[in-house]
């Protein structure tokens, strides 16, 4: 597993928490705003963490009729996801500020 895809593990859940906050979206078009952000992952690595977001009751699933298709399943944010999106954010600001200091070259400091 590289580098990249060990890193994004981490925080997928977290990206996938904040485009549903915004939105009410189906898996497919979740990966494919995923995508559009630089974040390259398949459907098929979505859809396990959109069930075990849904299982932890952070985001809610309801089948509705397509006007193109079979019914898709459009996943909302609960009240516990907007708190687990919170805390996610909370997590993030207090990784990213000390490991871009500690990624930055001498010149970058001055």
């Amino acid at each position: 597993m590289s580098i990249r895809s060990q890193l994004l593990k981490g925080i997928l859940e977290g990206c996938i928490l904040a485009i549903i906050s915004r939105e009410t979206v189906y898996g497919y078009e979740l990966a494919m705003k995923l995508q559009s952000q630089g974040i390259d992952v398949s459907e098929g690595s979505i859809y396990p963490i959109l069930l075990r977001l849904q299982k932890e009751k952070l985001i809610k699933g309801e089948m509705r009729t397509s006007s193109s298709g079979p019914n898709r399943k459009y996943y909302t944010l609960t009240s516990e996801g907007t708190e687990a999106l919170q805390e996610f954010k909370v997590n993030w600001d207090g990784l990213k500020t000390p490991v871009d200091k500690l990624l930055q070259t001498e010149e970058e400091r001055s």
